[in-house]
């Protein structure tokens, strides 16, 4: 099953419900005017005002923005909004309610009674339920019946014909019935269409957008061919369908749209689809089908459309395609279709769009003629074996605005005739074998409306013109995407392109340019992507790229245009042969200068660049410490620093990066202890090897005490005085050490004077331990404490048990980390699991303040909490101990488990927020004093072996910020969680936990992170993602593909509607956590 959010965006799938509507919109524009000629004077049925008052009651209005309706028993029915009448027996005729707002279980048992009812129109709702048997006594007197855009779920039902032949076995006159748009699940039921088209009434059939499983039944809809099958529309794209499609639809004569594109079919097409010599669109795409295109199409004669791409396809393009005259789209791109292009495709004169990328087609390119194609606007033919030189008859194209001939094999020059294009905004030329890039400049200025330019993998070991007036100064001026990598130039980095003042991405990668980076690069107002990576530049990095405007910060980056872009494209130049086509939209703000020679350090005024999101400067000569400063580009994704003569430590305020999913600093000279804590605790040792003074995690080399004491040291040169005085007091520690080292093995004499027999050797907790003090120099640092249970019983626990269950605390038994540390599993002899949390950070209460803490965070006892156990102080570190969860957290299932998502069924996840919620409740409500978690999130939200939720880690921050109630430094929360308002004041606030509660749920809902950087900008964020669907009236693509069709619609949408309160921006119009537990506990479970 497949979420439709996930669907491939294209324009094709975008129209799909505009051409539904099509063929009723003059229907339905008749219906809505009806609203507006009220006749006063009719009074309508008073068993139809019954009915439709008892239908109303199961539903609500959820917009504040749209009035409600005026269904009120003092009002005539005929009056009511959505309502027409008969204006001679004033029964109700048309019932006509799209994108009214509404929600609620819809029961149409309740309409049943409306014998005259002829038209339906619910869509664009958010009414659930199912279609039960008296959908058929509906459909007995339907014509059109339109629910598309609701959540109705479950399977269609079956058709079953009364043995008194009365009732639902009478013929359906439905003409259009549209169910797109909604959960509905299972396979077509056969009986079904039987019913539908036997009354041979049909015109319309939209199942599109659903979770609709097994073969598509074609045969049915055209069986009726003695009797004139009406059906013109049929519309099955966006769904599981699979198998083949069957042989029928020829028979099918008036069939004029066939859709089942986004399914999983496959097998041939079959022949028999062209003897439906009525259709003008065919869409297929994005699914498993094989086989060849069948010469039989070119009966087609009135085919606008056709749409086979991202199949499997294989064989030429049909020799006499040409004799589809009236063709406008022919989508064949990425197949394995072979051959040349047929010359009847000329005939084709009405072509709007031709794409015929990633196939294996060849010939002489400039042998075909273009010239007919005087309303072609976008072709693409990158990625296939043409050889040639560039067409002359392209240039006839005039209505062209996109040109793709890019990875084939082309040769010679560009000619000056393009300048006959002047609509064309979008040329990719790239990686065929073109020469004379300053003829090809000069000519390409001339174009006045060009935005993007590639022309990588051309002009070989050729020299690009330099001087700013080799190069019209009035021309590219509307450049914003240039591609000049992989073609080995030399020279300098060309002046001219300082001109370019509307230029946003600029590739310039895998040359042989020389000298030094041009400051000018900085003063371009729109450029936020550069890649000068793998060329010869030397001298510094230039302080004029750290005031780019563009990437100063990220209202500026949000300024600039990315919406012209005809086709997608390379991201860059040397991932031409992996095919990934990147849309511009989702080009990340970078700068990349890495495999060059530039030295001196990195500036700190690189913490300036707010908005950049990945930074390589990999494989260079950069010396010095890595600044600080690069903390402050809160956004950033990627840094790679390797390959440098980098020297110092690590910042620690680079863990500050959350983003950071990529980070490498290896083969440098690097010293000190790596950083722990956020993202630092999962890059692993390639990220910091060829540093032979590191130490730390992830390289396993243990840090000396010398080291720990250097990475905290304030300076790297102290004066005369403070060597002398260190020097006294490291003489004085260690005779202290030595002289207690003597005490102790003597008292151990004394104790065991039969030697070493029993003698315990007790290892450090762990190999970074920065105590160089032997355990049990001090036993109460190693005391264990075991708070009672409810039956007021305590057990005995010993530092030596824990570490010996925990495999001295190895790297194998952690099983979780977050920002107060890492948590190991600790298994016991006599079968008990314990969960041991180190703590890490600031630890800077005393040992009695520290005791307090954790004895009052003992008292939070509730069943949907992880309780605190014991605790204990050892060889400088202080651990938590808690009760052991079977089931790990909520994030390990949702995210992490393969299959861990598909196995939270939804009363599961429903279970679980009411559980986590109640958890909640408790810290805010009832706990004394109240706890304000401060970090809620699913990684915090254990599952015992029923599934039962546990909230995790509550109070923590006073251990690490003791008794502070705001935070100055340290990030409050983790991303994606954390509440808006504490980017302004930092203040934790009970209210914060709602909003991060809120995005708790929307996990549960949508299976999705609440931040995922490898998605593009428009739904990174879950939240914003959320609301923009939810504006949009798309809910029902937001909910996790494992949960649809499942018949829980209607509770996920109101639960949907709870976390959407949760996260409201304004924290005074959240609600508390009391009311979310209420609400919670009241979702009523669709029992129909």
């Amino acid at each position: 099953m497949r979420s439709t959010s996930n669907q491939p965006s294209n324009p094709s799938s975008k129209n799909y419900l505009f051409f539904s509507k099509l063929m009723s919109s003059f229907k339905k524009t008749t219906f809505f005017l009806t609203l507006f000629i009220v006749h006063v004077s009719s009074s309508c049925n008073q068993l139809d005002k019954d009915s439709l008052l008892s239908f109303s009651s199961n539903f609500s209005s959820f917009s504040p923005h749209l009035p409600p309706l005026n269904w009120s028993s003092s009002i005539d029915c005929c009056s009511w909004e959505g309502i027409t009448c008969d204006q001679n027996n004033h029964h109700v005729t048309h019932l006509f309610l799209p994108s009214r707002g509404l929600t609620g279980f819809i029961s149409f048992s309740l309409l049943t009674s409306l014998e005259s009812l002829s038209h339906l129109n619910l869509s664009h709702n958010r009414f659930y339920g199912n279609l039960q048997n008296h959908f058929f006594d509906l459909l007995n007197h339907l014509l059109v019946l339109d629910l598309s855009y609701n959540h109705f779920s479950s399977e269609l039902p079956t058709f079953v014909k009364p043995s008194n032949g009365t009732g639902t076995g009478n013929s359906s006159v439905i003409q259009e019935l549209d169910l797109s748009s909604n959960s509905f699940n299972g396979t077509l039921p056969v009986s079904l269409i039987q019913y539908l088209e036997e009354g041979g009434n049909l015109i319309s059939f939209n199942v599109s957008n659903n979770s609709f499983t097994g073969p598509i039944p074609i045969s049915i809809f055209c069986v009726n061919q003695l009797n004139n099958s009406a059906i013109r529309f049929l519309d099955f794209s966006s769904n599981d369908f699979g198998g083949t499609i069957e042989n029928g639809l020829g028979a099918c004569s008036k069939l004029e749209r066939f859709r089942a594109g986004f399914n999983v079919l496959s097998g041939d097409i079959p022949n028999d689809i062209y003897d439906a010599v009525s259709l003008i669109e065919i869409s297929l795409p994005l699914n498993k089908i094989n086989g060849s295109i069948g010469d039989g199409v070119v009966k087609l004669v009135n085919l606008t459309v056709l749409e086979l791409y991202s199949n499997h396809l294989i064989g030429p393009i049909p020799r006499d395609i040409g004799r589809l005259s009236k063709l406008e789209k022919l989508l064949l791109h990425v197949n394995n279709l072979t051959g040349t292009i047929p010359p009847s495709l000329m005939n084709c004169n009405n072509l709007v769009v031709l794409n015929l990328r990633v196939n294996n087609l060849e010939g002489n390119l400039s042998a075909f003629n273009f010239s007919g194609f005087v309303r072609l606007a976008t072709l693409d033919l990158g990625n296939n074996r043409f050889s040639g030189v560039l067409p002359p008859t392209l240039y006839d194209c005039k209505s062209l605005a996109a040109l793709r001939l890019a990875t084939n094999q082309l040769e010679g020059q560009v000619s000056s005739e393009i300048l006959g294009l002047e609509s064309l905004s979008f040329l990719s030329i790239s990686n065929n074998r073109l020469k004379n890039i300053t003829g090809a400049l000069r000519i390409l200025t001339g174009l006045k409306k060009l935005s993007t330019l590639m022309l990588s993998k051309n002009f070989y070991n050729e020299m690009i013109p330099h001087g700013v007036n080799i190069i019209d100064p009035n021309g590219f001026q509307s450049i914003q995407v240039l591609g000049l990598g992989g073609c080995n130039f030399t020279g300098q980095i060309p002046s001219w392109l300082e001109n370019l003042k509307k230029l946003e991405a600029i590739d310039l990668s895998f040359n042989q340019f020389s000298g030094s980076i041009p400051s000018w690069l900085g003063t371009l107002p729109q450029l936020f992507y550069i890649d000068l990576s793998v060329n010869l530049l030397t001298g510094l990095f230039p302080i004029e790229l750290t005031k780019l405007p563009a990437l100063a910060s990220q209202q500026a980056n949000d300024k600039v245009e990315r919406t012209y872009l005809e086709l997608p494209v390379f991201a860059n130049a040397n991932n031409v042969s992996l095919l990934q086509y990147n849309q511009l939209s989702s080009l990340p703000p970078a700068i990349y200068l890495g495999t060059n020679h530039l030295s001196g350090s990195i500036p700190i005024e690189i913490g300036q660049l707010k908005a950049l999101l990945q930074l390589d400067l990999k494989k260079n000569n950069f010396s010095g410490n890595i600044p600080d400063q690069i903390s402050n580009l809160v956004n950033l994704e990627k840094l790679d620093l390797s390959g440098n003569n980098l020297s110092g430590e690590i910042p620690v305020s680079l863990t500050r990066l959350h983003f950071l999913s990529f980070f490498s600093v290896a083969h440098n000279n690097l010293q000190g202890q790596i950083p722990t804590g956020g993202q630092f605790n999962t890059f692993s040792n390639t990220s910091f090897e060829g540093n032979s003074q590191l130490c730390g995690l992830p390289i396993q080399h243990p840090c000396s005490s010398q080291q720990n004491n250097t990475s905290t040291s304030v300076s790297s040169k102290p004066s005369k005085k403070i060597i002398v005085i260190l020097i006294i007091a490291v003489s004085f520690g260690i005779a202290t050490l030595i002289t207690l080292l003597t005490l102790w093995i003597l008292s151990k004499r004394r104790v065991n004077p039969r030697g070493d027999s029993d003698k315990i050797e007790l290892e450090s907790i762990s190999p970074y331990s920065n105590s160089g003090v032997h355990p049990e120099v001090d036993k109460e640092a190693s005391l264990v404490v075991l708070f009672p249970n409810k039956n007021n019983e305590t057990k005995d626990l010993s530092i030596l048990e824990i570490i010996k269950a925990t495999e001295h605390f190895s790297q194998a038994n952690i099983i979780g980390c977050g920002g107060f540390g890492l948590v190991y599993k600790a298994s016991f002899q006599n079968g008990t699991k314990l969960a041991i949390k180190k703590l890490s950070g600031d630890l800077g209460l005393m040992e009695r303040e520290f005791k307090a803490e954790v004895e009052a965070l003992s008292t939070a006892q509730h069943e949907n909490l992880v309780s605190l156990q014991g605790y204990c102080v050892h060889d400088g570190y202080r651990l938590l101990i808690y009760n052991y969860m079977e089931n790990g957290s909520l994030d390990y299932w949702l995210h992490e488990k393969s299959d861990g998502a598909s196995q939270l069924d939804w009363p599961t996840r429903l279970k679980i927020a009411q559980g986590a919620g109640c958890g909640l409740a408790y810290l805010h409500m009832i706990c004394d004093p109240h706890i304000v978690h401060r970090d809620i999130k699913s990684s915090n939200i254990l599952l015992n072996d029923k599934f039962e939720a546990r909230v995790a880690d509550f109070g923590l921050s006073r251990l690490i910020l003791p008794y502070q109630t705001h935070v100055t430094t340290e990030l409050v929360g983790t991303l994606g969680y954390i509440p808006p308002e504490y980017g302004q004041a930092w203040v934790a606030t009970l209210r914060g936990d709602v909003y991060s509660f809120g995005v708790v749920m929307l996990e549960l809902l949508t299976g999705r992170r609440p931040m995922d950087v490898c998605k593009p900008k428009i739904s990174r964020e879950l939240v914003s993602w959320v609301q923009q669907m939810k504006n949009e009236g798309k809910q029902e693509q937001v909910f996790d593909s494992n949960l649809r069709g499942k018949g829980f619609e209607g509770e996920m949408l109101q639960v949907l509607d709870i976390a959407c309160m949760c996260v409201n921006m304004n924290p005074f119009k959240r609600p508390t956590i009391r009311e979310v537990v209420e609400w919670l506990k009241n979702v009523p479970r669709n029992k129909d």
